[in-house]
């Protein structure tokens, strides 16, 4: 049983380290306004590391405001971490 008080500690990332996340090792996760997301839930549409005109493993905090659906679609993620400035 796990205990409710516990605290779940958020990681750090800086670009470097998000990079690797970039779908082609099997976790993909971006940056949106210093939190991290991991989309990797949605693979299918992240082909080659590209969806959309944005970039996995990276910051991609300009880029999704360019396209069709916006920054509402991560909050159908879950966020593991903040962007290290």
């Amino acid at each position: 049983m796990q205990n409710v008080t516990e605290k779940t500690e958020i990681k750090e990332y800086t670009l470097e380290e998000l990079a690797k996340y970039n779908g082609r090792n099997g976790k993909i996760y971006v940056a949106y306004q210093g939190q991290v997301y991991d989309v990797s839930a949605s693979s299918y549409r992240w082909k080659d590391g590209s969806h959309n005109g944005c970039n996995a493993g990276k910051d991609i905090t300009e880029e999704i405001n360019k396209t069709r659906h916006g920054p509402e679609v991560l909050k159908a993620f879950p966020v593991v971490g903040t962007l290290k400035k």
